[in-house]
């Protein structure tokens, strides 16, 4: 048996190789023990043969030629099937970590991509580790630069990107802020170098229309509003309408405003350019005007702002759940007792706004008003915000018209969540739904922007009109082809 493995392993060897290994005082030192072996017993045989195959084995591995001869044999199949770190390195290793063979060294992978859509609650801390990076290679990023603040600064739904090497070091980081808008940091030998990005949206024009039928809100979802685009007409008409209490189910509403599309796909909406509303028989018309300087405002036709002193309401279209009297029971105490102000029920956390622009006069807690809010508008009037769940002022900040103050809750004396406004003359309450039409004008549009203004305005007047006999005709055109389906 000794025998024949010595032969089985001679004729696996290169005849060259062999030759030289017969001449080598290690295959002298197997002859030897081959001889010595020829006298033992048969279990005892096997025994030696098995320690010679390992020996064999032991001084044949190491030997540079032997290795030389395994990497020139050719690889047979491509299916292979190679662990994690091997597809990385293109690498088998031997137990001595040893590199023994190179498989497609020449087509090494692609720097990848790995891209993290932030959660709530998380930072950029929280994104390296997710990508298994560490706090020096964030660290690394942010030195890159001012841009890098709005690393800190992440919002959920945004998606941030990094690109890793084959040896897993971080090479680039994409921070997408929106479609059309991102930063991308690139590493320059040890550190990262910023770029930002935008793309220029295609912009089209949109026309909706509708009309009141259970609420406003509803309305406009009709019409094919996104929750924004409602928000922002109601806030366009903030001062010439009351939302809560002067809509009518006949009320109309049309606006004219830009879409945004990357690659034939819409990726959002931009501003009301232009719109009517007809409530209770008159119709208020807005349009959008850009200052010389880049600031916006909306007017009417003539240059009078639709946005007024006051905001007829200081919150988005909710109910009246109790109005102004003199002479309300109170629903806690059940007696007779003025209530000085008006009762939008709300849900908690629903945002309050400032009626005006004005200084915080006081932002505090009592046991009968709970979270509440004063705010001086000028030496005439000033607004008073109750039962809040939480204030976002304090006394003596300016702040002003439509910004937010606060938001609903039922601290205090409050049966529910709801919003107690009151709106104070010189002192006095006055009833806020009445009240209207006794404070100052909206300002006009200034001289120095009248030419400007004109252009711009006129522009828009005939871009509306256009549109708006575009979208009548069409519906004049569907209603003509039921009808003539129907008498079919």
């Amino acid at each position: 048996m000794l025998i024949f493995a010595a032969h089985l392993f001679s004729g696996l060897i290169d005849p060259e190789l062999k030759n030289r290994l017969m001449a080598n005082k290690h295959l002298q030192l197997i002859k030897k023990i081959k001889a010595a072996a020829q006298d033992l017993p048969r279990m005892h045989m096997v025994l030696v043969t098995t320690a010679l195959a390992l020996v064999f084995f032991a001084l044949l591995l190491p030997s540079g030629q032997v290795q030389a001869n395994l990497r020139s044999m050719p690889i047979i199949g491509t299916d292979i099937d190679l662990n994690p770190q091997m597809a990385l390195t293109g690498l088998t290793t031997t137990s001595l970590n040893e590199p023994t063979l190179n498989v497609g060294a020449s087509q090494a992978p692609e720097d990848t991509w790995q891209e993290l859509t932030v959660r709530k609650g998380d930072n950029l801390a929280k994104l390296f580790d997710r990508a298994g990076l560490s706090a020096t290679d964030m660290n690394d990023v942010l030195q890159s630069g001012p841009e890098a603040k709005s690393l800190t600064h992440i919002f959920p739904g945004q998606k941030v990107a990094f690109q890793l090497d084959k040896n897993g070091q971080l090479q680039a980081l994409r921070y997408d802020e929106s479609q059309l808008k991102s930063t991308h940091y690139n590493r320059d030998e040890n550190s990262f170098v910023a770029e930002k990005i935008s793309r220029e949206p295609e912009v089209r024009h949109q026309l909706a229309s509708g009309h009141i039928t259970s609420s406003f809100y509803k309305s406009g979802l009709d019409a094919g509003l996104s929750d924004a685009m409602i928000l922002q007409l109601a806030e366009v008409f903030g001062g010439e309408i009351d939302f809560v209490l002067d809509l009518r189910p006949s009320d109309q509403f049309v606006v004219l405003y830009d879409q945004y599309y990357l690659d034939g796909k819409k990726v959002g909406n931009g501003p009301i350019l232009a719109a009517s509303f007809t409530n209770q028989g008159d119709t208020h018309s807005a349009f959008r005007y850009v200052y010389a300087n880049g600031e916006v405002g909306y007017f009417s036709a003539d240059g009078v702002s639709m946005r007024k002193t006051f905001m007829r309401a200081p919150l988005d279209f909710i109910r009246i759940s109790s109005p102004f009297s003199l002479s309300r029971v109170h629903p806690l105490f059940n007696t007779a007792r003025p209530h000085r102000g008006i009762d939008y029920a709300a849900p908690t956390g629903t945002p309050v706004y400032a009626a005006g622009d004005g200084r915080v006069l006081q932002s505090a807690f009592s046991d009968s008003m709970g979270n509440y809010v004063v705010v001086q508008h000028n030496g005439t009037y000033s607004t008073k915000y109750l039962h809040l769940s939480k204030r976002t002022v304090k006394a003596g900040d300016r702040v002003k018209q439509h910004q937010v103050i606060g938001a609903v809750g039922s601290t205090g004396w409050a049966t529910g969540p709801h919003l107690h406004y009151e709106f104070l003359v010189n002192g006095v309450h006055t009833n806020p739904a009445k009240i209207a039409g006794k404070l100052p004008q909206a300002e006009r549009i200034a001289s120095s922007e009248q030419r400007r203004f004109g252009d711009q305005v006129h522009a828009l007047q005939n871009q509306f009109a256009a549109y708006a006999n575009e979208s009548k005709l069409a519906r004049q055109d569907a209603t003509s082809s039921d009808n003539q389906h129907k008498s079919l």
